[in-house]
Protein backbone atom coordinates (compact mmCIF):
# COMPACT_ATOMS: atom_id res chain seq x y z
CA UNK A 1 0.00 0.00 0.00
CA UNK A 2 1.25 3.47 -0.90
CA UNK A 3 0.65 6.33 1.49
CA UNK A 4 -1.37 9.16 0.04
CA UNK A 5 0.69 12.38 -0.23
CA UNK A 6 -0.21 14.97 2.37
CA UNK A 7 -2.46 17.68 0.95
CA UNK A 8 -2.67 21.10 2.60
CA UNK A 9 -5.71 23.22 1.83
CA UNK A 10 -4.93 26.82 0.99
CA UNK A 11 -7.27 28.21 3.61
CA UNK A 12 -5.26 26.56 6.36
CA UNK A 13 -2.25 28.84 5.82
CA UNK A 14 -3.84 31.87 4.12
CA UNK A 15 -2.46 34.26 1.50
CA UNK A 16 0.49 35.56 3.49
CA UNK A 17 1.42 32.09 4.70
CA UNK A 18 1.40 30.87 1.10
CA UNK A 19 3.55 33.78 -0.08
CA UNK A 20 6.03 33.18 2.73
CA UNK A 21 6.20 29.47 1.94
CA UNK A 22 6.73 30.07 -1.77
CA UNK A 23 9.32 32.84 -1.48
CA UNK A 24 11.31 32.13 1.68
CA UNK A 25 14.29 30.67 -0.19
CA UNK A 26 14.57 33.28 -2.95
CA UNK A 27 18.09 34.68 -3.39
CA UNK A 28 18.53 37.97 -5.24
CA UNK A 29 21.18 37.91 -7.96
CA UNK A 30 20.78 41.14 -9.93
CA UNK A 31 20.58 44.86 -9.18
CA UNK A 32 17.61 44.28 -6.86
CA UNK A 33 17.79 46.22 -3.60
CA UNK A 34 14.49 44.93 -2.21
CA UNK A 35 12.43 42.01 -3.51
CA UNK A 36 9.48 40.22 -1.93
CA UNK A 37 8.33 41.42 1.48
CA UNK A 38 7.52 45.11 1.18
CA UNK A 39 4.90 47.27 -0.55
CA UNK A 40 7.08 47.52 -3.66
CA UNK A 41 10.32 46.12 -5.01
CA UNK A 42 13.34 48.40 -5.31
CA UNK A 43 15.66 48.09 -8.31
CA UNK A 44 18.95 49.92 -8.49
CA UNK A 45 19.37 51.64 -11.90
CA UNK A 46 22.53 50.88 -13.84
CA UNK A 47 24.40 53.43 -15.90
CA UNK A 48 23.84 53.47 -19.64
CA UNK A 49 21.02 50.91 -19.57
CA UNK A 50 17.35 51.28 -20.43
CA UNK A 51 14.63 49.31 -18.64
CA UNK A 52 12.47 46.84 -20.60
CA UNK A 53 9.09 45.69 -19.21
CA UNK A 54 6.68 43.07 -20.57
CA UNK A 55 3.64 41.22 -19.16
CA UNK A 56 1.98 37.95 -20.14
CA UNK A 57 -1.15 36.33 -18.72
CA UNK A 58 -1.90 32.61 -19.06
CA UNK A 59 -5.36 31.20 -18.33
CA UNK A 60 -6.33 27.59 -17.68
CA UNK A 61 -8.42 26.26 -20.54
CA UNK A 62 -7.17 28.95 -22.92
CA UNK A 63 -3.36 28.77 -22.81
CA UNK A 64 -2.84 25.43 -21.05
CA UNK A 65 -4.72 22.23 -20.27
CA UNK A 66 -3.92 20.73 -16.88
CA UNK A 67 -5.15 17.31 -17.95
CA UNK A 68 -1.73 16.82 -19.56
CA UNK A 69 0.36 19.85 -18.54
CA UNK A 70 2.54 19.10 -15.47
CA UNK A 71 2.44 21.97 -12.96
CA UNK A 72 6.23 22.12 -12.67
CA UNK A 73 6.54 22.45 -16.45
CA UNK A 74 3.87 25.13 -16.43
CA UNK A 75 5.86 27.17 -13.90
CA UNK A 76 8.97 26.84 -16.04
CA UNK A 77 7.10 27.82 -19.19
CA UNK A 78 5.58 31.03 -17.78
CA UNK A 79 9.06 32.32 -17.02
CA UNK A 80 10.51 31.24 -20.37
CA UNK A 81 7.82 32.94 -22.45
CA UNK A 82 8.30 36.20 -20.57
CA UNK A 83 12.10 36.05 -20.76
CA UNK A 84 11.71 35.50 -24.50
CA UNK A 85 10.03 38.91 -24.87
CA UNK A 86 13.08 40.61 -23.37
CA UNK A 87 15.52 38.61 -25.50
CA UNK A 88 13.46 39.66 -28.53
CA UNK A 89 14.44 43.25 -27.70
CA UNK A 90 18.13 42.20 -27.54
CA UNK A 91 17.98 42.68 -23.78
CA UNK A 92 18.56 40.68 -20.62
CA UNK A 93 15.72 39.80 -18.21
CA UNK A 94 16.55 40.65 -14.61
CA UNK A 95 13.43 40.52 -12.44
CA UNK A 96 9.90 39.10 -12.54
CA UNK A 97 6.71 39.46 -10.55
CA UNK A 98 4.33 36.49 -10.46
CA UNK A 99 0.60 36.84 -9.75
CA UNK A 100 -1.68 33.85 -9.31
CA UNK A 101 -5.45 33.49 -9.45
CA UNK A 102 -6.06 30.15 -7.69
CA UNK A 103 -9.25 28.09 -7.62
CA UNK A 104 -10.28 26.01 -4.61
CA UNK A 105 -9.25 22.74 -6.32
CA UNK A 106 -5.55 23.57 -5.83
CA UNK A 107 -3.65 22.58 -2.71
CA UNK A 108 -0.60 24.28 -1.25
CA UNK A 109 1.52 21.44 -2.62
CA UNK A 110 0.18 22.04 -6.14
CA UNK A 111 1.11 25.72 -6.02
CA UNK A 112 4.52 24.80 -4.64
CA UNK A 113 5.00 22.53 -7.66
CA UNK A 114 4.32 25.49 -9.97
CA UNK A 115 6.88 27.52 -8.04
CA UNK A 116 9.45 24.74 -8.34
CA UNK A 117 9.27 25.22 -12.11
CA UNK A 118 9.35 29.01 -11.76
CA UNK A 119 12.46 28.81 -9.59
CA UNK A 120 14.20 26.41 -11.98
CA UNK A 121 13.65 28.77 -14.90
CA UNK A 122 14.75 31.78 -12.85
CA UNK A 123 17.96 29.95 -12.00
CA UNK A 124 18.58 29.17 -15.67
CA UNK A 125 17.93 32.72 -16.89
CA UNK A 126 19.41 34.38 -13.78
CA UNK A 127 16.21 36.25 -12.93
CA UNK A 128 15.12 37.54 -9.51
CA UNK A 129 11.55 36.96 -8.31
CA UNK A 130 10.69 40.27 -6.67
CA UNK A 131 6.97 40.15 -5.95
CA UNK A 132 3.47 39.50 -7.22
CA UNK A 133 0.00 38.82 -5.87
CA UNK A 134 -2.33 35.92 -5.09
CA UNK A 135 -6.11 35.83 -5.14
CA UNK A 136 -8.95 33.35 -5.47
CA UNK A 137 -10.31 32.48 -8.89
CA UNK A 138 -13.63 30.95 -9.93
CA UNK A 139 -12.48 30.30 -13.49
CA UNK A 140 -9.51 28.03 -12.80
CA UNK A 141 -5.81 28.86 -12.61
CA UNK A 142 -4.63 32.27 -13.82
CA UNK A 143 -0.92 33.16 -13.99
CA UNK A 144 0.27 36.68 -14.78
CA UNK A 145 3.98 37.42 -15.02
CA UNK A 146 5.64 40.78 -15.50
CA UNK A 147 9.29 40.70 -16.51
CA UNK A 148 11.73 43.56 -16.15
CA UNK A 149 14.91 43.61 -18.20
CA UNK A 150 17.65 45.91 -19.37
CA UNK A 151 19.69 46.67 -22.45
CA UNK A 152 22.21 49.24 -23.59
CA UNK A 153 20.22 52.05 -25.19
CA UNK A 154 22.10 51.76 -28.49
CA UNK A 155 21.59 47.97 -28.62
CA UNK A 156 17.79 47.75 -28.12
CA UNK A 157 16.20 46.11 -31.17
CA UNK A 158 12.64 47.03 -32.14
CA UNK A 159 10.25 45.55 -34.68
CA UNK A 160 10.36 48.61 -36.92
CA UNK A 161 13.98 48.75 -38.09
CA UNK A 162 13.98 46.44 -41.11
CA UNK A 163 15.24 48.02 -44.35
CA UNK A 164 15.02 46.96 -47.98
CA UNK A 165 17.53 44.21 -48.89
CA UNK A 166 17.95 43.16 -45.23
CA UNK A 167 18.10 39.39 -44.75
CA UNK A 168 15.29 37.68 -42.80
CA UNK A 169 16.63 35.08 -40.37
CA UNK A 170 15.25 32.71 -37.77
CA UNK A 171 16.87 30.69 -34.99
CA UNK A 172 16.42 26.99 -34.33
CA UNK A 173 13.54 25.16 -35.98
CA UNK A 174 9.81 25.79 -36.15
CA UNK A 175 6.53 23.94 -35.72
CA UNK A 176 7.68 21.57 -32.98
CA UNK A 177 5.57 23.11 -30.21
CA UNK A 178 2.40 22.90 -32.30
CA UNK A 179 3.15 19.31 -33.30
CA UNK A 180 3.62 18.47 -29.62
CA UNK A 181 0.35 20.19 -28.75
CA UNK A 182 -1.56 18.28 -31.43
CA UNK A 183 -0.04 14.99 -30.22
CA UNK A 184 -1.15 15.71 -26.63
CA UNK A 185 -4.62 16.67 -27.81
CA UNK A 186 -4.89 13.43 -29.82
CA UNK A 187 -3.88 11.29 -26.87
CA UNK A 188 -6.29 13.18 -24.60
CA UNK A 189 -9.17 12.38 -26.96
CA UNK A 190 -8.16 8.71 -27.05
CA UNK A 191 -8.03 8.59 -23.24
CA UNK A 192 -11.44 10.23 -22.88
CA UNK A 193 -12.95 7.64 -25.20
CA UNK A 194 -11.12 4.75 -23.52
CA UNK A 195 -9.58 5.47 -20.08
CA UNK A 196 -7.97 2.00 -20.04
CA UNK A 197 -5.58 2.99 -22.83
CA UNK A 198 -2.27 4.60 -21.89
CA UNK A 199 -1.05 7.65 -23.87
CA UNK A 200 1.26 6.75 -26.76
CA UNK A 201 3.99 9.37 -26.35
CA UNK A 202 7.12 7.24 -26.75
CA UNK A 203 9.75 8.61 -29.11
CA UNK A 204 8.27 12.09 -29.20
CA UNK A 205 10.33 13.73 -26.45
CA UNK A 206 11.54 16.59 -28.64
CA UNK A 207 8.18 17.96 -29.73
CA UNK A 208 6.66 17.38 -26.28
CA UNK A 209 9.41 19.41 -24.67
CA UNK A 210 8.95 22.15 -27.26
CA UNK A 211 5.35 22.46 -26.07
CA UNK A 212 5.62 21.72 -22.35
CA UNK A 213 9.04 23.17 -21.50
CA UNK A 214 10.11 25.71 -24.13
CA UNK A 215 13.44 27.47 -23.81
CA UNK A 216 13.91 31.20 -24.39
CA UNK A 217 16.92 31.91 -26.61
CA UNK A 218 19.25 33.54 -24.10
CA UNK A 219 22.14 31.91 -25.97
CA UNK A 220 21.31 33.81 -29.16
CA UNK A 221 21.61 37.19 -27.48
CA UNK A 222 25.03 36.13 -26.19
CA UNK A 223 25.98 35.01 -29.72
CA UNK A 224 24.95 38.37 -31.16
CA UNK A 225 27.34 40.08 -28.79
CA UNK A 226 30.14 37.62 -29.58
CA UNK A 227 29.58 38.00 -33.34
CA UNK A 228 29.16 41.80 -33.04
CA UNK A 229 25.72 41.69 -34.66
CA UNK A 230 22.87 44.05 -33.80
CA UNK A 231 19.77 42.98 -35.76
CA UNK A 232 17.85 45.73 -37.56
CA UNK A 233 14.54 44.32 -36.28
CA UNK A 234 13.48 41.35 -34.15
CA UNK A 235 10.51 39.53 -32.62
CA UNK A 236 10.04 36.18 -30.90
CA UNK A 237 8.00 33.47 -32.61
CA UNK A 238 5.12 33.06 -30.19
CA UNK A 239 2.13 33.30 -32.55
CA UNK A 240 3.52 31.50 -35.62
CA UNK A 241 6.15 32.46 -38.17
CA UNK A 242 3.69 34.04 -40.64
CA UNK A 243 2.11 36.25 -38.00
CA UNK A 244 5.49 37.46 -36.74
CA UNK A 245 6.69 38.23 -40.29
CA UNK A 246 3.60 40.39 -40.73
CA UNK A 247 4.41 42.22 -37.48
CA UNK A 248 7.94 43.04 -38.68
CA UNK A 249 6.72 44.06 -42.14
CA UNK A 250 3.91 46.23 -40.75
CA UNK A 251 6.02 47.92 -38.08
CA UNK A 252 8.91 48.52 -40.49
CA UNK A 253 6.54 49.56 -43.31
CA UNK A 254 8.29 47.16 -45.68
CA UNK A 255 7.52 44.03 -47.69
CA UNK A 256 9.01 40.59 -47.00
CA UNK A 257 9.61 37.55 -49.19
CA UNK A 258 10.47 34.20 -47.64
CA UNK A 259 11.24 30.81 -49.24
CA UNK A 260 9.34 27.70 -48.17
CA UNK A 261 12.35 25.43 -48.71
CA UNK A 262 14.41 27.53 -46.29
CA UNK A 263 12.00 27.24 -43.31
CA UNK A 264 13.79 25.05 -40.72
CA UNK A 265 11.62 22.10 -39.64
CA UNK A 266 12.98 19.29 -37.47
CA UNK A 267 12.49 15.75 -38.80
CA UNK A 268 10.50 14.80 -35.68
CA UNK A 269 8.14 17.72 -36.28
CA UNK A 270 7.83 16.88 -39.99
CA UNK A 271 7.02 13.23 -39.33
CA UNK A 272 4.45 13.99 -36.63
CA UNK A 273 2.75 16.59 -38.81
CA UNK A 274 2.42 13.98 -41.57
CA UNK A 275 1.13 11.39 -39.08
CA UNK A 276 -1.52 13.88 -37.94
CA UNK A 277 -2.40 14.74 -41.55
CA UNK A 278 -1.02 18.28 -41.19
CA UNK A 279 1.06 20.26 -43.67
CA UNK A 280 4.53 20.60 -42.03
CA UNK A 281 5.03 24.03 -43.62
CA UNK A 282 1.68 25.26 -42.31
CA UNK A 283 2.60 23.88 -38.89
CA UNK A 284 5.70 26.10 -38.88
CA UNK A 285 3.92 29.13 -40.34
CA UNK A 286 0.86 29.12 -38.09
CA UNK A 287 1.57 26.87 -35.10
CA UNK A 288 3.26 29.26 -32.69
CA UNK A 289 4.82 28.82 -29.23
CA UNK A 290 8.26 27.97 -30.61
CA UNK A 291 9.84 31.02 -28.90
CA UNK A 292 12.60 31.17 -31.47
CA UNK A 293 13.80 34.60 -32.64
CA UNK A 294 12.87 36.05 -36.02
CA UNK A 295 15.15 38.92 -37.00
CA UNK A 296 16.58 40.91 -39.87
CA UNK A 297 20.22 41.83 -40.46
CA UNK A 298 22.14 43.93 -42.95
CA UNK A 299 23.65 41.94 -45.81
CA UNK A 300 27.08 43.05 -44.64
CA UNK A 301 26.57 40.95 -41.48
CA UNK A 302 25.79 37.75 -43.39
CA UNK A 303 29.36 36.40 -43.27
CA UNK A 304 29.30 36.60 -39.47
CA UNK A 305 26.57 33.96 -39.18
CA UNK A 306 27.04 32.07 -42.45
CA UNK A 307 26.93 28.29 -41.85
CA UNK A 308 26.17 28.79 -38.15
CA UNK A 309 23.86 25.90 -37.09
CA UNK A 310 21.62 28.12 -34.95
CA UNK A 311 20.70 30.56 -37.72
CA UNK A 312 18.79 30.14 -40.98
CA UNK A 313 18.31 32.85 -43.61
CA UNK A 314 14.76 32.33 -44.88
CA UNK A 315 14.18 35.43 -47.02
CA UNK A 316 14.73 39.14 -47.51
CA UNK A 317 13.06 42.50 -47.00
CA UNK A 318 11.48 44.12 -50.06
CA UNK A 319 9.78 47.36 -51.07
CA UNK A 320 6.49 48.01 -49.23
CA UNK A 321 4.34 47.66 -52.35
CA UNK A 322 5.60 44.11 -52.94
CA UNK A 323 3.71 42.86 -49.87
CA UNK A 324 4.42 39.76 -47.80
CA UNK A 325 4.98 36.64 -49.88
CA UNK A 326 6.31 33.11 -49.82
CA UNK A 327 8.03 31.37 -52.73
CA UNK A 328 6.88 27.73 -52.65
CA UNK A 329 9.15 24.74 -53.16
CA UNK A 330 7.78 24.62 -56.71
CA UNK A 331 8.90 28.21 -57.36
CA UNK A 332 5.42 29.76 -57.21
CA UNK A 333 4.87 33.10 -55.48
CA UNK A 334 2.04 33.10 -52.92
CA UNK A 335 0.74 35.92 -50.77
CA UNK A 336 1.43 34.92 -47.18
CA UNK A 337 -1.48 34.73 -44.74
CA UNK A 338 -1.12 35.36 -41.01
CA UNK A 339 -3.11 32.57 -39.38
CA UNK A 340 -1.37 32.15 -36.04
CA UNK A 341 -2.68 32.39 -32.49
CA UNK A 342 -5.49 34.89 -31.93
CA UNK A 343 -6.16 36.17 -28.42
CA UNK A 344 -9.86 36.83 -29.08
Amino acid sequence: MFNEPEITKLETIGEFGLIKQLTQHIELKNNTLKGVGDDAAVINPTNGKVTLVSTDMLLEGIHFDLSYFPLKHLGYKVVSVNASDIYAMNGTPKQITVSLGISSKFSVEAIQEIYEGINLACEKYKIDIIGGDTTSSKQGLVISVTVIGEAAENEVVYRNGAMEYDLVCVTGDLGGAYAGFQLLEREKRVFINNPDLQPDLAGHDYILERQLKPEARKDIIEMFKALEIVPTSMIDVSDGLASEIFHLADQSKMGVTIYEEKIPIDATTYNMARELDLDPTLTALSGGEDYELLFTIKQSDYKKLENHPDFTVIGHVTKPDEGVNMISKGGQKHELKAQGWKAF
